[in-house]
């Protein structure tokens, strides 16, 4: 192993190491359950001193890819870190059966759209086609094409937005490399990013979505060959990013060329916001995310994928290698569902009774002096002075919530919860008045506000 390890090492640096390391571990050359040579062989082999081994063990470490057993040694622990380590793990709060959960930040089933007329119009299996038919329906990537808040040199479709900000991340990023999130983010991609090894640093955000003068003076220190955003009903916060704001950032963003803008438009039709883009102004280095998930049905599995050529690209010829494709009897029901007048009733009929709920829900709050943002989407983010008392004296009263912790980079001044506001049908005042004993605990506790953030995080 040590000469494997060795001889696959070309920079010597500690990144370089980790790379090298990281590589065989991907390969499967270093199979999990492998126990790696000591820091000090490695460093003799290479010509390096054992303290920069050390670093890029400690990398590895942070990343999943290795662990230590103490004096019995570090092993090779596979890709993917412990379960427990995921902070989409830690959503679910106080991890107990409530009567009324508001941790999931799901769509209301009652406010998706019918789908019964539109499987029978397509139930005659004329989607089935071949292996050999293209993987997106034309008809369907025409529609696609015309929402698009900018021309993509290139359009897919993919089994949902997670899987295309995987697919991205995979085809992008390298280990090491620095990556721009908002700070809050969905702590889902917090943790794919985790995965494959990028160094996250987090951007500041205001009401307008990315703090400008924070993403100018980042772009200078860690020169990130990412950045990742959701440019409208942000999840947790609800922010939308304005077309002036998106004009301002993609100025900034022309002092970093090589850089790549990945947008994950999640909520899509149920957002109230218009579809604004950083694609609008720098269409080649923008891949956009559009899913379907939240505003159509999540067992559709579907999100579209626009962009320039060389990523999306990529992107299709790797899942040529896996799934293919995504199934076109499934596309077929979201082209009838982006067409159908009845369907496209529905969804705005849903993006309405969002907004009410959100604005409701959030004025009751307001009214008790709760502090609280909930501009678009389905979530609402709350303050509250101690996370895990707040979790507690929800659950009290019956109500689960998700922890704010699991979707920081790193610590904002305040603790908060997300409250999935889009489940709320009534009841506004009483639930407020609950949210609010729980946002007004006078003391704060000794308890953890989530698991430590990995090393390298900024």
């Amino acid at each position: 192993m040590l000469t494997l390890i060795t001889g696959a090492v070309q920079d010597r640096s500690a990144r370089g190491i980790a790379a090298a390391v990281s590589r065989l571990i991907t390969a499967g050359r270093l199979p999990a359950g492998g126990r790696l040579p000591t820091v000090r062989s490695v460093a003799s082999e290479l010509g390096v001193s054992p303290t920069t081994v050390s670093e890029a063990w400690r990398s590895l470490i942070h990343a999943g890819a290795i662990q230590t057993r103490g004096r019995s040694g570090t092993f090779v622990a596979g890709p993917l870190p412990p379960r427990e380590r995921l902070r989409y793990t830690q959503l679910s709060g106080m991890r107990v059966a409530l009567p009324r959960d508001l941790s999931t930040g799901v769509p209301d089933p009652a406010l998706l759209p019918d789908l019964s007329e539109s499987l029978r119009r397509i139930g005659d299996g004329r989607w089935a086609g071949s292996y050999l038919d293209v993987p997106v329906l034309p008809d369907l990537e025409a529609v696609l094409r015309e929402r698009w808040p900018y021309s993509p040199e290139r359009l897919t479709v993919v089994d949902g937005a997670m899987d295309a900000l995987d697919r991205i991340a995979g085809a992008g990023l390298r280990f090491g490399d620095h990556v721009l999130v908002e700070n809050p983010a969905f702590a889902p991609l917090l943790d794919l990013l985790q995965v494959v090894g990028a160094t996250v640093v987090g951007v500041p955000m205001d009401a307008g979505g990315l703090d400008p003068a924070a993403l100018r003076q980042l772009l200078r220190d860690y020169r990130p060959v990412a950045l990742f955003l959701q440019p409208r009903a942000h999840n947790p916060t609800g922010v939308s990013m304005s077309p002036q704001r998106a004009e301002t950032l993609a100025e900034i963003l022309l002092e970093a060329p090589n850089l790549l803008v990945v947008e994950d438009d999640h909520a899509g039709d149920i957002a109230s916001a218009p579809p604004v883009s950083i694609g609008s102004h720098l269409p080649d280095r923008t891949v956009r995310v559009a899913g379907f998930s939240k505003s159509h049905g999540p067992d559709l599995r579907l999100a579209a994928v626009g962009g320039p050529a060389h990523v999306v690209d990529a992107v299709a010829d790797r899942r040529l290698l896996g799934p293919g494709w995504s199934s076109r009897l499934l596309q077929g029901v979201l082209l009838d569902l982006l067409t159908d007048p009845g369907a496209i009733a529905q969804v705005a009929a849903a993006r309405a009774a969002y907004a009410a709920r959100r604005g409701a829900l959030l004025a009751a709050l307001h009214t008790r002096g709760v502090a609280a943002t909930a501009a678009d989407g389905i979530n609402l983010w709350m303050t509250v002075p101690d996370q895990q008392h707040a979790l507690v004296a929800l659950a009290a009263h019956g109500v689960a919530a998700a922890p704010g912790a699991p979707f920081c980079v790193t610590p904002l001044p305040d603790d908060h919860l997300r409250i999935t506001a889009g489940l709320v049908a009534g009841g506004y005042d009483e639930l407020a008045g609950v949210l609010a004993s729980a946002a007004f605990q006078n003391s704060r506790g000794s308890g953890r506000r989530g698991v430590g953030h990995p090393h390298g995080w900024r």
